[in-house]
């Protein structure tokens, strides 16, 4: 049997990070063989792995890459089980390494297939997964491309991308801010005018039907009700709800004997609170149409716009939780 050298196994243990005694016994089994000492290492991972493929890998690393001309961007989540694991230099290292492969992907089963150090990504998992002794695997993957794409990652546990219109100076700016608000405030769809009428109309009716539950119980106990709307997206807001809504604040102004020539100034402003009351599905799940995390005043769209002739256009997200 060939004589197993320290450096044997301290290249071993380079190529594959697992311990040393892994990797002595490793060589050992293989009779120095290096070809297939990786071979039973990676075999032990699959053992793990199937051992371990029920845990929960809810902590992790979260990555985002964008390419040097800031055209096109990916954000992924490196996956395992404990919160000690996501946190060390060499995990976060992998998630980084593998993010960059991602980069030229499309989707998650592309990146497996991809080259790692000469052996694929998912047989890299597999690998880790014996080496570290915890469940390892690729959990959100979203690719975007825009003329101009910028991202945002919240430590490590939350990743977006924004995608831009034009490649202007106040392009990575913007897409910086915005991906910030996608981070934080979780929206679902670019706007409004992208809901299906029928999620509208479920969402409508389950949230009226929880507050009046609620005011059942306010009233009870002789508290406030809260305010029940008519509706909860500006979708729903048709030209002829809103000329009602107008007609009916006015009607309001003139039985509390407010002259009528100073309406001009008041209807306005109640007309944007009714809007405001009657669009709650929109300030939670519609990016453009939420309030901006910078400056509460304006919404995200209101944001983009004061900056020049940009739309955003797409945009992505992963998170661990």
């Amino acid at each position: 049997m060939a004589k197993i050298t320290a450096a044997d196994v301290n290249k071993l243990r380079k190529s594959t990070g697992a311990g040393m005694m892994d990797c002595k016994k490793a060589l050992v089994e293989a009779e120095g063989d290096f070809d297939k000492a990786i071979t039973i290492l990676r075999k032990k991972g699959q053992k793990v792995a199937d051992q371990r493929a029920d845990r929960d890998s809810s902590e992790g690393a979260v990555v985002a890459k964008i390419n040097d001309d800031n055209t096109r961007g990916v954000v992924i989540s490196l996956n395992c089980e404990t919160d000690f694991v996501a946190k060390n230099d060499s995990f976060v290292a992998m998630a980084n390494q593998m993010a960059a492969i991602a980069l030229g992907t499309n989707s998650k089963e592309e990146l497996l297939a991809s080259d790692f150090e000469g052996m694929t990504v998912a047989d890299k998992l597999i690998e880790q997964t014996g080496v570290i002794g915890e469940k390892i695997e690729i959990g959100g993957f979203k690719t975007l491309e825009a003329p101009f794409v910028g991202s945002y990652v919240h430590g490590n546990k939350i990743g977006a991308l924004v995608g831009l219109s034009a490649a202007t100076d106040a392009s990575a700016e913007i897409a910086k801010s915005v991906s910030m608000q996608v981070a934080s405030m979780g929206a679902t769809t670019l706007s409004y005018k992208d809901f299906d009428p029928a999620f509208v109309a479920s969402e409508t009716e389950a949230r009226i039907a929880a507050i009046e539950k609620d005011n059942i119980e306010l009233g009870r106990l002789g508290k406030t009700l809260k305010n029940v709307p008519e509706y909860i997206s500006m979708s729903q807001l048709t030209d002829d709800v809103l000329a009602k809504a107008e007609e009916a604040i006015k009607a309001e102004l003139k039985a509390e004997g407010k002259p009528e020539q100073i309406w001009d100034k008041i209807v306005p402003g109640k007309l944007e609170r009714y809007i405001s009351d009657n669009t709650t599905l929109d300030h939670e799940k519609c990016l453009l149409d939420q309030r901006f995390i910078m400056d509460d005043s304006v919404t995200v769209a209101d944001y983009v716009a004061s900056k020049g002739d940009l739309e955003v256009v797409a945009f992505e997200r992963v998170s661990l939780a």
